[in-house]
Order: C-alpha cells, then structure tokens, then sequence
C-alpha cells in the first residue's frame, strides 16, 4: 500500500468517527425531547408514552455519567445498572400504553431480565442486592383506572 492510500485511509476513517460522536452527541441531546413531555397533557397516550420514554432515556444517560473509580469493574456496573434501569423503565412505558400483546410479553420479558442482570452485576462486585420485587405484568397508564385483577383464591364452586 501506498503512503497515499494509508493516509486516505487514515482520513477516512477519522471522518467517519468525527460524524460518528456528532451524531450520538446529537442523537441524547434532551433539548430534542422536550416537545413530548410539553404536548403529553393534551395528545393522549401516544404522547404520554413518549414522555415517559423520553424521560426515562434522559434519566438513563445522566446517570450513566459517572465519575471513574479506578476500579473498571465497579464503573462497568455503575454505568451499565442505569443502563439497565432504563430498558425496565422504556418496557414499563409499553406495558402502560401499548397495544400489541406479543411486545408486551417481550417488555415483560426485558424487564425480568434487566432485574436480573442487575442483581447479577451487584453481585459479582459484592454489592448489595437491590430491593426484590414482583416484576409488573401490567401497567395501568396514571389517568385510567387501573383494571380489577382477578381473584387468586379458588372458586370452591368450580368444578374440575
């Protein structure tokens, strides 16, 4: 190879980061999102669902800036936990406004699964173990009354 050749490669390939970083600096910029937690009080649940989802990647990349320790192990699991966190929360939006059943069962299925990696995380740097706690399995949206779950006592009457 020539030095041109390596020296347009070179240039390449430093382009290619610098529009890289732009765009991913631009992509979480939360100025971009403010316009859906403004029309989420008049727009209904499409708008609702995007509030909240903005809200939870906004809240998921402030806190996944953290101060390095010195320790890579402690900073991969302070930054992936919120990580994490914000895939629970993204799934909780869906499961409060969506529609489709096959990607509700999925958003429960991320849910028990970022639990998991969570606790796992913790654990493997001796960490204490967040609070425990049933994973939803549905989520009424706050401005709808939640829907009356059914009974989990045995009817004595039915039959088998």
């Amino acid at each position: 190879m020539t030095i041109w050749s390596n020296r347009k490669s070179l240039v390449l390939a430093a382009s290619i980061l610098a529009v890289t970083g732009a765009c991913t600096a631009f992509a979480h910029d939360p100025a971009q999102h403010v316009h859906a937690a403004a029309s989420a009080k008049d727009a209904g649940p499409e708008a609702a669902y995007l509030a909240e989802n903005d809200a939870a990647m906004n809240k998921m990349m402030a806190d996944m800036e953290v101060e390095p320790t010195g320790d890579v192990d402690r900073d991969f699991v302070a930054m992936m936990t919120p990580h994490h966190q914000g895939a629970i929360d993204m799934a909780l939006a869906v499961l409060k406004y969506g529609k489709n059943e096959q990607l509700k069962r999925i958003a429960q299925e991320i849910i028990v699964d970022q639990q998991q990696e969570i606790a796992a995380m913790k654990l493997a740097i001796g960490d204490p173990l967040p609070p425990s706690g049933a994973a939803p399995t549905q989520v009424a949206p706050e401005n709808t009354p939640a829907r009356s779950k059914p009974s989990q006592a045995m009817d004595p009457n039915m039959k088998m």
